[in-house]
């Protein structure tokens, strides 16, 4: 491990040099969600099957509601709440992680203290948790794709590479928001709001083409629109990537990471003086 006052700016670095402390801080973060429950880990699968299965009685018996050709999507009962899932699932990946960001540090002040633990690996951790619940939720999925007769289109390989800039926005703000919440203690309170406010500011109850053009391009302002737009794409319409819209996405999402980083690494002397 690196002592924690030399700074470095490369976003993968500590990550790599702490991936086994990494790794066992990510299974006890797992594990210690379920600790002492029935189900136990079982409660990873039970509830993404269970939220699937409501999602489908709820829109597609109940209140029936069916999206037409024009979106790509199969014309039948239950493609709307595939689409819904699906969205929900990247949604719930940066909910997690965005949510969480602003108190990483105020939870773990015992790290602070210690002079060689690489802090910048908390919102790693918290990524490899959201992550693992993401990837169950995207097992759900194919399951239930596969179980209802549709076919699982060979640009679901591509899911990876759709995700990986969110993942790196995700880091740079999880970075800054960490450091903040040491300092401004409300943070939390209003990322909650934000946070609400991208929920219903997606596509994930509604697909962006059902909105007119004079609206939709506003709906990309908001940074989940276009993931959740590519993964339902390469998913579920088995339509392949936006490569210039992917590139764009990725430059910015690194420069992001980068300067939450950069500014992880400045205020981070502060920590043991406020706490």
């Amino acid at each position: 491990m690196r002592p924690s006052n030399t700074i470095h700016f490369n976003i993968f670095l500590s990550l790599l040099q702490n991936h086994a402390l990494a790794i066992q801080m990510v299974k006890r973060e797992v594990m210690g969600r379920y600790k002492g429950s029935f189900l136990g880990l079982l409660w990873s699968l039970v509830n993404p099957i269970l939220m699937l299965a409501i999602y489908t009685f709820v829109f597609s018996i109940v209140f029936k509601v069916r999206l037409d050709q024009s979106n790509t999507l199969y014309d039948d009962k239950v493609s709307f709440a595939l689409l819904l899932f699906a969205g929900l699932i990247v949604y719930n990946l940066f909910n997690e992680c965005i949510s969480r960001a602003p108190g990483l540090i105020l939870v773990n002040t015992n790290y602070v203290k210690k002079i060689i633990f690489p802090l910048e690996i908390l919102p790693w951790v918290t990524m490899g948790a959201a992550l693992f619940h993401a990837c169950i939720s995207y097992l759900v999925l194919l399951t239930f794709v596969l179980i209802i007769g549709h076919p699982l289109h060979w640009t679901l390989l591509f899911l990876p590479i759709v995700l990986l800039p969110l993942l790196l926005l995700i880091m740079g703000l999880s970075w800054l928001l960490a450091s903040i919440g040491v300092f401004v203690r409300d943070i939390g309170q209003f990322i909650g709001l934000i946070l609400t406010m991208m929920l219903f500011m997606s596509p994930i109850f509604y697909p962006a083409s059902a909105l007119p053009e004079s609206v939709r391009d506003y709906l990309f302002l908001n940074p989940l629109t276009f993931i959740i737009e590519q993964t339902r794409g390469v998913i579920l319409a088995g339509n392949p990537p936006d490569w210039a819209g992917l590139v764009v996405y990725y430059l910015i999402s690194t420069c992001i990471a980068w300067a939450g980083l950069f500014w992880f690494e400045k205020t981070r002397k502060g920590f043991a003086d406020v706490l």
